[in-house]
């Protein structure tokens, strides 16, 4: 399906302006809003670095949020080389807190090669302070670190799916001052209200998805700020909260129903790369073993025009005409990852940068829908690089262990308790927790693969190390676009430069002062 959004029969006359009010909120002027959104890809190929470069350019650099405890106490273990964390923790609002996890993790001069990284305790809906205290601090360092040295938005990305994490982590992040945060992988009905509650340093609750639950029993997480604050109580601000929605349905009940504003929206299509919605309906594959995706799933944009909210397209959007394209439709711009993932700020290790490269300047490169490879259920996009768990041999070789469990599923215990359980766990384990997902065997441990093509993975016995697994979108090759004659990397200015290129001179001047500006440290 090349174009998965349908924009034949959209009503301008419906559209609240922006600038205007609805609903009595104001909706924000379009000079204020960017035109490209870095995704937020994780764990942490969007890192600090990556989403300052972007921001520092005049558009939104994202962070992602997904397992930032585990990679903080892995880059305090690695003994804070460059000194960027020390620096983030001493501007950390509630010092004896920032000691507490300084003082339980980091290690001078990094741990010796070939020992393993002590884990933190695995997240769970009623978390130890140890686990709370840290994923806290951890976004604050990310989200402080990417909003040094300029004085645009910053935003940061979470899945929906990852509900253990969302209280701690959204507070650390507004502690931060965070711009924008952008949720996907599941319904964010909920996600409102936690912001309106803690701008005003309220405590908050969250539904826990429990499998297995009766109707009505309802599980509640719970976050009191005022447990967690050690001195003067921050003032904290709202940030702007979007939504990554792949239907013009879902788009329509979080307008209506979410309990609170959801400010905008990111509307993704399934050749957008990491995880996919799934297809509406049955699934079906086709003779390559990917989803099928169609005409159910065209996104009307029509129907998201007239919620009168901003919006941004993705997913195969990473071109000139890519953003033109999204821009007549009335889109405020365009999410692009992929093209972002491979360039030199990200968070992604070289090698793997290097290797894709090559191979899309070989024309060997290859991405595959996989629809049994997430532990989530949704579709995975997974490029074929050599070393990675993309070779089924090294996958099959990889003993299966869940020691991150940031997929894991809740569900009701017989006895009544919750437990936990994953599909890229140990099969028989998964099983007798009365697990039944399609294809378990074939679920591969994505917190692990991720923490590994970051430069993060694990040592297991004998010494090996966890392989890693890249994630990109269907595009993958049209990165040669970025690259000048005879380079094999490049640059956040040369991703926007290009695709900003033909669009209105304001947007470009912007970018312009961003790309004389920028500094990294």
């Amino acid at each position: 399906m090349t174009n998965p959004f349908n924009i034949s029969n959209f009503n301008h006359g419906s559209i609240t302006p922006v600038g205007a009010s609805l609903n009595g909120v104001e909706i924000p002027p379009s000079s204020s809003l960017p035109v490209i959104i870095q995704g937020g890809m994780g764990v942490a190929v969007s890192n600090w670095r990556l989403a300052r470069a972007v921001s520092q350019h005049g558009q939104l650099g994202v962070v992602s949020g997904t397992a930032l405890d585990q990679v903080l106490l892995r880059r305090l273990q690695d003994g804070d080389p460059e000194g960027h964390m020390r620096q983030a923790f001493d501007r950390f609002p509630f010092p004896a807190m920032a000691a507490r996890v300084w003082q339980a993790y980091f290690v001078p001069g990094g741990k010796p090669e070939g020992k393993p990284y002590k884990l933190a305790p695995m997240p769970l809906h009623n978390a130890r302070r140890e686990w709370v205290e840290l994923c806290i601090v951890a976004n604050f360092v990310e989200v402080n670190l990417a909003r040094q040295q300029h004085n645009h938005g910053v935003g940061i990305n979470y899945m929906e799916k990852l509900q253990t994490c969302h209280l701690a982590s959204i507070y650390g992040a507004m502690l931060a001052g965070v711009d924008y945060i952008l949720m996907g992988a599941g319904i964010p009905m909920k996600i409102p209200a936690v912001l309106d509650h803690f701008a005003r340093n309220e405590a908050a609750t969250y539904p826990l998805h429990v499998a297995g639950a009766d109707p009505g029993d309802e599980i509640l997480m719970h976050f009191n700020p005022a447990d967690y604050i050690e001195g003067k109580t921050p003032e904290l601000k709202r940030p702007r909260f979007l939504a990554i929605i792949s239907s013009s349905t879902l788009a329509v009940t979080l307008a209506k129903k979410a309990n609170g504003v959801v400010d905008g929206f990111v509307v993704e299509g399934p050749t957008a790369g990491g995880h996919n919605a799934p297809p509406r309906g049955q699934l079906q594959l086709d003779d390559a073993g990917e989803p099928i995706y169609g005409e159910r799933d065209l996104v009307d944009l029509g129907k998201i025009l007239g919620l009168g909210r901003p919006f941004w397209l993705a997913g195969g959007c990473g071109s000139p005409d890519g953003v033109r394209a999204a821009l007549k439709s009335g889109a405020t711009g365009v999410q692009v990852g992929t093209a972002f993932a491979f360039c030199a700020e990200s968070g992604m290790r070289d090698d793997y940068k290097k290797e894709v490269i090559g191979m899309v300047l070989r024309r060997a490169v290859k991405v595959f829908t996989d629809p049994f490879a997430s532990p989530t259920g949704f579709p995975f996009k997974v490029a074929s690089v050599e070393g990675t768990v993309s070779e089924s041999g090294i996958f099959r070789a990889r003993q299966r262990v869940c020691d991150l469990g940031f997929l894991r599923e809740a569900y009701r215990k017989l006895d009544g308790q919750i437990g936990y359980r994953c599909p890229a766990e140990p099969v028989a384990a998964y099983v007798a927790k009365g697990g039944a997902m399609e294809k378990p065997e074939l679920r591969k441990c994505l917190c692990n693969a991720l923490m590994s093509i970051i430069g993060h993975a694990q040592t297991r016995v004998g010494g090996l190390l966890e392989p890693g697994i890249v994630t990109a979108g269907d595009d993958l090759a049209s990165i040669a676009q970025f690259l000048k004659s005879g380079c094999n990397s490049y640059h956040v200015s040369d991703v926007l430069s290009r695709l900003l290129r033909g669009i209105d001179e304001t947007v470009r001047s912007t970018c312009a002062q961003g790309d004389a500006a920028l500094t990294i440290a």
